[in-house]
């Protein structure tokens, strides 16, 4: 063990000074790296992996010995066994990868090389970390760790008279047994005795582990050129000189381990956790109006043409079936389930709070944010020195302050630019409605059949309306691909300090690039069009080209609800295709190709090698497509009352979709901790917030609820109406304003296809032909302006009010949770008090002794 003396020296230096930034690992790490290494250095310098042979036990989890465990595993292609070898590339790769590799022993890591069975071009050099060196991190990455077993009774709830029920939920604490409950503190060599250290092999869980080695995987150098330092094991897989870098799955995922040590904990999870069976589980977690179908009535209703030449007039009854439709969702019922929304996205959250308070206790992430490391791409770009404002100490900085503000430009101009150019892509979707509508309404039939079922739903409209969102919908993930990019380069480029940071940084520049690729359409349609459309005389024009495209005489609500099918429901398929389909593709092309291999009893490294790689942003692109889904839920929930059921039903599916995903086609993850769901967090607050508004524009701005409203209680009884109660017979007709044919003129005299008319009806309230102030907005108009607004500021002031009473009655943090934590504090405080007692006292105990030994000696009478 003469590798970690450098280890413990690191230690002892950190132990004087362990509040510094992250960068004095990174200088540290550096110190240690080969002599000679800005050229390569010679061979001779390199410390080398032993090659073992494979011992023939496919589920082991140790090197040959049997007792040193795998914490991770390295894969590269040797270069002197490749078809084409490149003699100049090859060799200056094998020795980047011998120098990385030396430079891991000389941190105190211990390799092991094997050859792979199936491919002898592979190597796998497996990775162990002794317990010097996990110790030593484990301090300089201020690792909580177990101090004694949680000693706090449970309290009693009211909910225990329900464990019955809720017992068919929760996983089988018989196969899956619940972990033991620590308090824990950060880890300080110097105070192991005080820490619950029962057996070293578990101390430290193979989680820690894996964090432990990453972090030192991603921090060692390999090369320096020019003074410039290369380092970090994803810059040499991105390179090429490795193909793979990934810490072991314990076993096989459909049969358990033959090795009597492993815990079989992949296979358990794909029994209790992936499995279809247990879907049902927990998680181990830890009026309208008929008179629009009466032929009487809509049969006999002639409306004036939708657009200029081409368009022709057109039967109100060919919108039957749509009208049908509408008042599925254009209902009463519909205002009561969006204030309910509105109330439950409140407690969600709320509860939210608190169940995330009682996991950043169970997983020791309440203090991690003055816990974490800087990201080594930071550490490498630190080559400015300035005085810190708290310390007044010099410390480095990878740009100074004006440079800093180049960059936020620089990033905001960026992110503007690209928001910009969805916007032109909504802009395009528009200007393909307005000419494909032209079309549509030239072709399709002028008036209804009722032998002919097709001409019963195609409309004008809804032809549109459904190839306008399918097209839609295949911008949306074309440009999600492409933003997906862009929001990477953008954040690498801004180059923040910690991982927290660069994750928070990247979560808001790709939730604004998603919130406008996936709702603008969705706005457009809800708040814009059919607004803006004028009448049939004078009617509003895009580009001074375009005729503006008006709504369905029901209003636009059923196309916004098919909009939001297409792309909801889309999504679902696509992500699904992307995280489940095509990585079983790759896995059953990858077991094809080494078919030959297939009787062969493989070790896990290899076993695991040829799995999917789950990929640096694996989980992040989980919480966007949540985020996503729950803007859909939220914003609107009015138009599309079965979203959240269809959300309830895709999210259970999903979670065993996932299980299945991660314990059979991924290889596993490196393990990584977070105080909490970052940036997600207030962006579901805002969205929560923007909810109440849109739901409340949507019902009084697109459905036909206050129209309907404001005729039943003041237009169809006197003074405005004529009949003697109230009713919503004669609405349509009331809704409908009259146009003069002879009115028209230019291009937008129609073109006459039902016969010679005198006049047609247009979804307006305007004045009719003759009036004094005929085409201008009539009486019924204001009224339900008002009324629109009023039930606007009275929905958003009783929702937000009860959504702040909610929001302050309902505590963040549990009261069971609040007891652990100060418990743990006591502890912690009452450990280090104790600890300085006794060294104060073991050093006076010296101090006396020598005092009464110097007396002693001073007092004894002299022997002659």
């Amino acid at each position: 063990m003469q590798m970690m003396t450098r280890d413990v020296l690191l230690e002892r230096e950190l132990e004087d000074d362990d509040d510094e930034d992250g960068d004095i690992v990174l200088e540290n790490l550096e110190q240690r790296s080969v002599s000679g290494f800005g050229t390569l250095g010679s061979q001779q310098d390199f410390q080398t992996p032993e090659f073992e042979e494979f011992n023939g036990k496919p589920d082991s989890l140790f090197f040959n010995d049997g007792q040193r465990r795998i914490d991770f595993v390295l894969v590269y292609e040797d270069e002197r066994r490749k078809e084409t070898n490149k003699k100049g590339s090859n060799e200056k790769q094998r020795r980047k990868r011998q120098a990385y590799e030396s430079n891991l022993m000389c941190d105190g890591l211990q390799l092991e090389a094997t050859r792979s069975l199936l491919d002898d071009k592979l190597v796998f050099v497996k990775v162990h970390a002794p317990w010097e060196v996990l110790c030593t991190y484990a301090e300089i990455m201020h690792i909580k760790l177990p101090l004694k077993p949680n000693d706090l009774k449970t309290r009693s709830s009211a909910f225990d008279n329900f464990n019955w029920f809720t017992k068919v939920l929760q996983v089988d604490e018989s196969i899956i047994k619940p972990e033991q409950e620590f308090f824990t503190a950060p880890f300080e060599k110097n105070r192991m005795n005080d820490f619950y250290i029962q057996d070293r092999d578990t101390f430290f869980n193979p989680a820690t582990r894996s964090r432990i080695v990453y972090f030192i995987l991603s921090r060692v150098n390999y090369q320096v050129v020019n003074n410039v330092k290369k380092f970090g094991i994803n810059r040499l897989v991105s390179s090429g000189i490795y193909k793979a870098a990934f810490p072991l799955h314990d076993c096989n995922f459909s049969r358990q381990s033959e090795d009597l040590s492993c815990p079989n904990e992949r296979y358990l999870l794909y029994r209790e956790w992936a499995h279809p069976r247990s879907i049902y589980k927990k998680q181990p977690l830890d009026l309208i109006s008929k008179e629009v179908c009466d032929p009487n009535i809509g049969g006999k209703i002639i409306m004036c043409p939708q657009c200029d030449k081409l368009c022709s007039f057109w039967n109100l009854s060919i919108t039957c079936e749509s009208s049908k439709k509408l008042c599925i969702f254009d209902s009463f019922g519909t205002l009561v389930f969006a204030v309910f929304m509105g109330v439950w996205v409140t407690l969600f959250l709320e509860f939210w709070k608190r169940r995330q308070a009682e996991l950043e206790y169970e997983w020791d992430t309440v203090e991690l944010q003055q816990e974490e490391q800087a990201r080594p791409e930071y550490e490498a770009q630190c080559t400015h020195v300035v005085i810190n404002e708290i310390t007044q100490e010099e410390e480095r900085v990878p740009f100074t302050t004006w440079g800093k503000c180049i960059r936020i430009t620089l990033c905001a101009s960026a992110v503007f630019f690209w928001i910009l150019l969805i916007i032109a892509s909504v802009i395009g979707i528009i200007v393909y409605r307005l000419s494909v509508f032209i079309v549509f309404s030239a072709k399709l039939p002028k008036n209804l059949n009722g032998t002919d079922p097709i001409q019963k739903y195609l409309t004008p409209q809804t032809a549109t309306s459904i190839t306008a969102s399918l097209i839609s919908f295949i911008i949306i993930m074309i440009l999600n691909t492409i933003y997906e990019k862009v929001a990477i380069v953008i954040t690498n480029f801004e180059l923040p300090r910690t991982q927290t940071d660069y994750e928070n940084s990247l979560t808001m520049k790709m939730f604004l690039f998603q919130f406008v690729n996936y709702y603008s359409s969705c706005f457009y349609i809800a708040f814009f069009k059919g607004k803006f459309v004028g009448y049939p005389g004078d009617p509003v024009y895009w580009l001074g080209k375009y005729r503006n495209e008006e709504c369905d005489p029901g209003g636009c609500l059923l196309e916004l609800t098919t909009q939001l099918t297409i792309i909801m429901g889309g999504k679902a398929i696509w992500n699904n295709i992307q995280e489940v389909l095509l990585p079983w593709i790759m896995n059953l092309i990858g077991r094809c190709r080494t078919v030959s291999g297939a009787e062969m009893r493989t070790p896990r490294w290899e076993q695991d090698y040829h799995l999917q790689p789950m990929g640096k942003l694996g989980l992040f692109y989980e919480y966007l497509e949540m985020i996503i889904q729950f803007g859909f839920v939220t914003l609107f929930v009015a138009s599309f009352p079965l979203a959240p059921l269809l959300a309830l039903v895709n999210n259970i599916l999903e979670i065993r979709v996932d299980a299945w995903k991660l314990t059979t086609q991924y290889r596993r993850m490196v393990p990584e901790k977070a105080q909490d769901i970052g940036a997600w967090q207030p962006i579901m607050q805002g969205i929560a917030i923007l909810a109440v508004v849109t739901n409340a524009m949507i019902i009084a701005f697109t459905s036909d609820m206050i129209p309907r409203l404001v005729y039943y209680w003041s237009f169809s009884v006197p003074p405005y109406g004529d009949h003697p109660h109230y009713t919503m017979e004669g609405y349509i007709n009331n809704t409908l304003s009259y146009y003069r044919v002879a009115d028209f003129r230019g291009r937008e005299n129609p073109y006459t296809g039902l016969g010679n008319y005198t006049t047609c009806r247009y979804r307006d309230f305007r004045n009719p032909p003759g009036h004094p102030q005929e085409y201008k907005h009539n009486i019924y108009y204001w009224h339900v302006i008002a009324a629109k607004l009023a039930f606007i500021i009275v929905m958003e002031h009783v929702i937000y009010s009860v959504k702040f009473i909610i929001s302050y009655t309902i505590p963040d943090v549990s009261k069971s949770t609040k007891s652990k934590i100060k418990r743990e504090k006591y502890l912690t405080q009452k450990l280090l008090r104790e600890n300085h007692l006794k060294d104060v006292t073991k050093n006076i105990g010296v101090i006396v002794e020598k005092m009464v030994e110097v007396v002693d000696n001073n007092l004894r009478p002299k022997v002659d």
